[in-house]
């Protein structure tokens, strides 16, 4: 299989119940597929520096912003496949750049500071992040379980539906298991339709007929924000 490292894209999200996305999924039967993964479980660690600065500015909605994290599909052990993703946003379109690495070389390389032996440029743009953010570390774990679609004419027409929204503040290695505290409504769930140029018309009507309307919403940043009201997550 190829994995794909650059992303350029429009990544539009919907907040929906869990009826409006089996009213949709009914309507797109053949027209959307469920990829060959199935129900995944998503597996992310959010870097930010000890002031939380990314967090911070990319809840006030900048231009552009910017995040730095690890992911894996499904828990990882010490040699599980793991992705280090450099995440930007300028002006609604998404940019993500990614490296393939053994979990914990990559655990190494963002937490330790140790170098891959082979520094890609990608991972080289990664560790001038790293740089250029002091102190920046492991801030937050966070999960959700997710299937993913795609078009079954276009492969690249991509759609992402996530529930079961968790996370904590300690234990930050992902190695130590997906337990986290909710902070979304479980009668909910969040799609998000990936496109490169302009939704097919098909698609927009669905999405009109239940009632589905485009929603912003950030995982980390709501997690963040329910962390600060809460005292912690």
């Amino acid at each position: 299989m190829i994995i794909q490292s650059v992303f350029e894209r429009k990544e539009v999200k919907y907040i929906i119940t869990k009826a409006q996305r089996d009213a949709m999924l009914d309507a797109m039967q053949g027209l959307m597929e469920p990829d060959q993964f199935g129900l995944t479980t998503i597996c992310n660690i959010y870097f930010d520096t000890p002031s939380s600065q990314l967090i911070r500015e990319s809840i006030e909605k900048p231009i552009y912003k910017e995040k730095l994290r690890l992911r894996t599909y499904g828990l990882p052990k010490d040699n599980s496949s793991a992705f280090v993703e450099l995440k930007k946003k300028f002006e609604g379109i998404v940019y993500k750049r990614r490296e393939q690495l053994p979990y914990s070389t990559a655990w190494d390389f963002l937490v330790e500071r140790k170098r891959p032996e082979n520094m890609t440029q990608i991972l080289s743009e990664i560790d001038w992040t790293l740089d250029f953010y002091p102190g920046l570390a492991p801030a937050m774990a966070l999960f959700y379980d997710r299937i993913a679609y795609c078009g079954c004419e276009d492969k690249e027409l991509r759609m992402t539906v996530d529930t079961n929204l968790r996370a904590r503040t300690t234990e930050l290695d992902l190695r130590n298991g997906s337990v986290g505290n909710s902070f979304f409504d479980n009668d909910k769930c969040i799609v998000e339709i990936k496109i490169l140029d302009a939704m097919p018309l098909w698609m927009a009507e669905i999405l009109d007929r239940c009632e589905i309307y485009p929603g912003s919403y950030s995982k980390y940043g709501t997690a963040y924000t329910k962390k600060l009201i809460n005292g912690g997550i």
